[in-house]
């Protein structure tokens, strides 16, 4: 089955202050590219060739301006658009045309990280009815969803636990099943309003398809302007590899 990729590039930024008063964070430079460039750059490295980027009505006419048809970055893109914040899971319901016959490769755009993503995409291939997501071991987990491991198991993803069992963060790099669309459907929004992402990776997880590959190299988000300066540090010192 082909594997399609989905840049998760909305939201308002609000955590970058003056920053993003007149731009979205995805367009703000991470080393030598707008931020939006790392994960496009891991898809296509990756071998997936079409990409759609879902993004709210401010700034769509940017990403355009800046990415075109794709093609100067070696894929076909799509772009849609998400009228309103409804969170990260509603967003990725928005592909749900798009991917109906593949699977999809899902990257939050802030996600900054070092590995090459053929190893995600690769690993999640040889379990093509199963949910993949990608770990990190972090100092801080309790800033993260945590996932609780058992071999190649999971246990169990809690979002931001006071009292973590593990130092696996969930890291914005994901693999769906076709079927995740039914999936984000029945979703019920969280307390902030929204459909949460984690509620749709537990889905997998209470049905025993989640699996999980780790992190090697660096990552970071680069949503706040203490985690944007590591991710420009980061990269400087020691380039992605796609």
């Amino acid at each position: 089955m082909m594997t399609r990729g989905v840049i998760l590039a909305g939201g308002k930024g609000t955590r970058l202050g003056e920053l993003t008063k007149v731009t979205n964070k995805h367009l703000l430079p991470v080393g030598p590219y707008p931020m939006v460039y790392h994960p496009l750059k891991k898809l296509v490295g990756a071998g997936i060739k079409d990409v759609m980027l879902v993004s709210g009505t401010e700034h769509m006419g940017d990403f355009v301006e800046l990415l075109g048809s794709g093609r100067e970055h070696n894929c076909q893109l799509t772009y849609r658009v998400q009228d309103e914040a409804g969170g990260i899971a509603q967003a990725l319901g928005l592909a749900e045309l798009f991917c109906k016959d593949a699977r999809c490769a899902v990257i939050l755009g802030d996600n900054i990280f070092h590995d090459p993503l053929k190893t995600v995409v690769g690993e999640s291939a040889d379990w093509p009815d199963h949910a993949w997501v990608a770990l990190k071991q972090v100092p801080d987990p309790q800033r993260y969803g945590v996932a609780e491991l058992s071999g190649k198991k999971v246990l169990s993803i809690e979002e931001k636990p006071s009292d973590p069992k593990s130092d696996y963060a969930v890291a914005g790099i994901y693999v769906y099943p076709p079927d995740v669309f039914e999936v984000v459907k029945n979703l019920k929004p969280s307390r902030r309003g929204e459909l949460e992402i984690t509620d749709v990776n537990r889905f997998y997880l209470e049905k025993g398809r989640l699996g999980w590959s780790m992190l090697e190299g660096y990552w970071t988000d680069a949503g706040t302007p203490d985690s944007l300066l590591r991710a420009n540090e980061l990269v400087r010192e020691n380039p992605p590899r796609y």
